[in-house]
Parts: structure tokens; C-alpha cells; sequence
């Protein structure tokens, strides 16, 4: 594997991560496309071509500015982050890494650990900055089972120095999630947000959600579904067929970085010319959404560009 350059200053914007204090690229490189086979990529690709496109990617993240790299033992049975430990090893102490811990109540805190070290053992490192419980979707139930057993399990993880920094990750806001947001258990929230998944963050309401509440109350906050993991994609191919996949991403990922609420926006990047677009989307800060005018429903900024005939 080449040699990977660090840059010698700060080539993205970055953002401190609530609480944690650590100064992040508003850009994250999100692991899940280059672990899971099939992932978002037509089947039957080449293993070998993809996995030297994944190896190249992460260099080239690097060496574009991106700072954060999240990822998980179940992005591939942990093939995630074994080409994560391969790539950022040499540069560990210049980039910030973020995994996950699945727990059910099923689960020993015994087998909870024996992850974490697994984990920790393929990044090739001996602490990861941020230790995520895998989520998906919090009740009121399960949050509250979240805040027993399993957060004084993160507390002692991140006591004996192997995280610096707790969170977890949710699939939508809920009342769950609000409940783990007011805790103080957490020092970092990650979440579903997306310009058609937009209810953590509500710009109509000045704004209102977790994404907000999470800020107000020193959490750093984190995205995933940045580009909505194609939905959008295929939903505006079903009328505009002739629109070009990655100008929609491109629409997507400016829109979450137009959020000065969120920290860092993940984006799943499988190959080398995806992470030098997306790299300098998020250097160009004069490219970015005004969402408050976005959802202004009253014209306070004239007519221009309302669709004919639109009422609501």
C-alpha cells in the first residue's frame, strides 16, 4: 500500500464535536459501502478490484482532509474495519475513528467486550475516539433498558481509556432518542438526517428536533443516511429519468452540510473519484443551502421560484 500523505493544514471546514471537544471535517467518511458486500453497488463486482477502490478511497480521504471515519464490526463481519486498521495506522494519531458495540438483552456485557476488543484488535488500535451502540429505532422501553446495564457497560469502557467518547445511533427521532439526548449519559448522538428524513431537524420551527436538543445540551452530533442511501435517487428517477444519480447526491450532501447543527455529515465512499467530489463540495462554504429560506411558506422573500398555481 502507497504512502499516505497528511496534509500539513486543515483543508475542510471542521466542527467540534459537542462536548468531546474534538475538531472534526465537516465531511465523515462512512464505512458501511466498503464492508457490506452488495452494499448500495450492483451485485456480482469484482472483490478484488473493489477491495484496492476501498483501500484508495480511505487514502485519498485522508489526504483531501477528511478527519472522521465511522464504521462497525457488522459493516462485513468486520471487513470494515479491518481495511480501515490497514489504511489508518500509519496516520492514527492525525484522524478520529468511530465504531459500534451491538447490544440486545439477550447479550452477556461479557460479549459486549469481547466485540469491543475485536473491534479495537482489527482497526489496529488500542482506543477508538468514539464507541457508538449500534441502534436502530428507540422506544420509550428500549431507551430506558439502553440506560441501565449497557450504558454503565460504555462508562467503564471509556474508563479504562478504550473510548474516548460514547454515543449511540438511531434510525429516526423518537421519544427514545429524546430520552437518551436529556440522560447525559452520551457524549455523542448519531442519526438518520436527510433532505427527505429532515424531522430531527425541522427548519420550519426555527429549528426544532433531537438534532437541536442534542447541540443545546453539549452532545456533537453525526449523520448517516446523508444521501439517503439512494431512496431520493430512485424516487426523482421515477419522473426525471434523465437525472444524473450523483448530481442528486451531490444536492443531498449540500443540504446536510447547510445544517450548521450537524457536526459531521457520514457519506459512504467506494471509490477514489467519489471522495474527491465530495471533498470539494465540502470545502466550497459559499456552496451551501439557505434552509431557513428553504421553508419560508410566506414569501418574505418574493415570489421568485415558487412553482405555478402552488398553494401549500
Amino acid at each position: 500500500m502507497r504512502p499516505i500523505r497528511v496534509p500539513d493544514r486543515q483543508l475542510l471546514p471542521a466542527r467540534v464535536l459537542g462536548r468531546t471537544g474534538m475538531r472534526v471535517s465537516v465531511l465523515g467518511f462512512g464505512g458501511a459501502v466498503i464492508g457490506i458486500p452488495d452494499y448500495l453497488r450492483p451485485t456480482g463486482a469484482d472483490e478484488a478490484r473493489e477491495e484496492e477502490e476501498a483501500v484508495e478511497s480511505l487514502a485519498r480521504a485522508v489526504e483531501r482532509g477528511i478527519t472522521y471515519f465511522d464504521t462497525a464490526p457488522g459493516y462485513g463481519e468486520g471487513r470494515s474495519e479491518d481495511l480501515m486498521g490497514r489504511v489508518l495506522e500509519p496516520v492514527r494519531g492525525d484522524v478520529r475513528i468511530a465504531t459500534k458495540v451491538g447490544m440486545r438483552p439477550e447479550h452477556d456485557p461479557s460479549a459486549w467486550m469481547e466485540s469491543v476488543r475485536a473491534s479495537l484488535e482489527r482497526l489496529r488500535t488500542d482506543h477508538v475516539d468514539v464507541l457508538q451502540v449500534h441502534g436502530n429505532t428507540w422506544t420509550d422501553e428500549s431507551a430506558q433498558w439502553l440506560l441501565g446495564t449497557p450504558a454503565e457497560f460504555l462508562e467503564e469502557v471509556r474508563g479504562r481509556g478504550l473510548a474516548t467518547a460514547v454515543g449511540f445511533t438511531a434510525e429516526a427521532p423518537s421519544g427514545g432518542v429524546e430520552t437518551l439526548v436529556r440522560s447525559g449519559r452520551f457524549d455523542v448522538m448519531q442519526i438518520a438526517y436527510s433532505v427527505i428524513y429532515q424531522g430531527a431537524c425541522d427548519y420550519q420551527r426555527e429549528p426544532f428536533g433531537v438534532i437541536p436538543l442534542a447541540k443545546s445540551l453539549g452532545l456533537g452530533v453525526t449523520t448517516m443516511r446523508t444521501t439517503t442511501s439512494g431512496v431520493f435517487q430512485r424516487l426523482l428517477h421515477t419522473e426525471f429519468p434523465e437525472l444524473d444519480p450523483a448530481r442528486i447526491s451531490r444536492l443531498a450532501i449540500r443540504f446536510v452540510l447547510s445544517t450548521p447543527e450537524v457536526d459531521c455529515a457520514l457519506v459512504g465512499m467506494s471509490e477514489p473519484a467519489e471522495v474527491e467530489a465530495n471533498a470539494a463540495l465540502a470545502a466550497d462554504e459559499a456552496d451551501r443551502v439557505d434552509l431557513r429560506a428553504l421553508h419560508d411558506f410566506f414569501g418574505r422573500r418574493g415570489t421568485r421560484g415558487r412553482p405555478h398555481g402552488s398553494r401549500t
